[in-house]
């Protein structure tokens, strides 16, 4: 089969889009990323990996390389296989985007990724009004508010923490373009667009309401301002764009605060109530309802994870045993709550430990650390903001357990990295 290279180019291009904007529904994310791979195998030629390179791709895939060398830990492998499949994307992406690297358009892509989710987010809100209205103005008039980000999301189909890991990214690399768009002549109206999609980006981040993406896209915002200022553009416009942004966010930020105290509370005394009962949160008067989501429930899973994981050292319980030989471990030391609520570790390094012995949380940090790697040597404020969202999402959940974490991960490493490797192949020929 025989396809110009300007056509390949715009396909491939096209379905990383697809893919990221699709992320948040599973089974069409899948349908794309099947697509995507079919497209590769089928021009398999085009693919040029080189010896440098070659690290790069076995550091995105390492997840998924653990599993294949911890596969014969697992009980059941079948499970084994089903959990391998969810991580397989880890390899088809590194080898197929970074052996592609000189055809990935990152800054394009961001950008559409990020106007596109912003707006498929609107219409699930309108959406969500018009089939829910009971819940929606059940929260507008201040009712039952720790459960709406929770409702909102399961609308979509999503489970709320992985939502507003997305809508963080969206949110805070909206800031970046309102910043970069200061260096290019944008009509006003262009100026005017990119500042209404970042209050509204923004907007949806608080609507969803978990802490972590709440955290990261506030950060995020302060590191874009950093990278703006010691980049030495004109810092008369960087002033004015920093001072209305910023005064912007503040005010959105204040008025949904306002209309919406619960967050005062579940960002005040709720974090860290109950911390005398870590392990104890049976004797809590109805722990389901008092700390559900709070940080003593989490704490409480981390101690049993760890207790558990010393137990299976060096090599751990298993890819597919872990959240089984968890529960059965809240059983084994009478905590009713956690084991009638079947909770997952909540720590994507604990998890990896309990799974893979010594080795997990050692993989998980050089994945996840090499965002980061990224970042600094491409001096972008965006992917330095990628990695403090996913690392300390990864702290207070298990990202890497779930497919939109997985996928997300896995396809924006690949094209952060194909985007450095772009760096340094201009830097050679110049």
């Amino acid at each position: 089969m025989k396809i110009s290279e300007k056509t390949f180019d715009k396909v491939f291009n096209l379905f990383l889009f697809l893919i990221a904007i699709t992320l948040i529904f599973r089974k069409l994310s899948t349908v794309f990323l099947i697509a995507f791979v079919v497209f590769n195998l089928l021009f398999l030629k085009k693919i040029k990996i080189s010896k440098k390179q070659l690290p790069i791709i076995l550091l995105v895939a390492a997840p998924f390389l653990m599993e294949m060398l911890f596969f014969w830990n697992n009980d059941s492998y079948a499970l084994g296989l089903k959990s391998l499949e969810k991580s397989v994307s880890l390899l088809f992406f590194p080898i197929f985007i970074i052996g592609n690297y000189q055809r990935i358009q990152f800054i394009k892509i961001l950008k559409a990724y990020c106007i596109t989710t912003t707006l498929i987010m609107v219409f699930f809100f309108v959406r969500f009004i018009v089939l829910d209205s009971e819940h929606f103005f059940k929260y507008l008039n201040g009712k039952d508010l720790w459960e709406m980000g929770y409702v909102f999301a399961d609308s979509i189909g999503i489970h709320a923490p992985a939502l507003n890991m997305h809508l963080a990214f969206v949110a805070f690399s909206n800031f970046y373009f309102l910043f970069e768009a200061s260096k290019i002549n944008y009509s006003k109206w262009s100026k005017t667009r990119d500042l209404l999609v970042l209050i509204i980006s923004f907007f949806f981040v608080l609507y969803v309401n978990t802490r972590m993406a709440l955290l990261a896209t506030l950060i995020g915002f302060l590191i874009v301002v950093y990278f703006q200022i010691s980049k030495r553009y004109s810092s008369n416009v960087i002033f004015k764009r920093a001072i209305i942004s910023l005064v912007l966010i503040a005010s959105v930020l204040f008025l949904f605060i306002q209309k919406n105290p619960f967050m005062k509370e579940k960002y005040s005394t709720q974090i860290f109530s109950n911390m005398d009962k870590v392990g104890k949160l049976d004797e809590i008067d109805h722990p389901e309802i008092a700390v559900y989501s709070s940080f003593v429930t989490r704490v409480s899973i981390w101690k049993s994870v760890w207790e558990l994981s010393l137990k299976n050292l060096p090599f751990g319980v298993g890819a597919s045993d872990g959240k089984a030989e968890l529960v059965k471990y809240f059983k084994e030391t009478n905590q009713v709550f956690l084991a009638e609520y079947e909770f997952p570790t909540h720590n994507q390094f604990l998890d990896f430990l309990l799974k893979f012995g010594i080795l997990g949380p050692i993989v998980a940090l050089f994945y996840i650390g090499f965002i980061a790697y990224l970042g600094i040597k491409t001096k972008n404020a965006v992917i330095i903001s990628f990695f403090l969202l996913f690392f300390t999402s990864n702290l207070t959940d298990d990202f890497l357990l779930r497919f939109d974490g997985i996928v997300f991960s896995g396809l924006w490493i690949s094209i952060f990295a194909s985007y450095w490797l772009q760096q340094k192949r201009e830097a050679i020929l110049a």
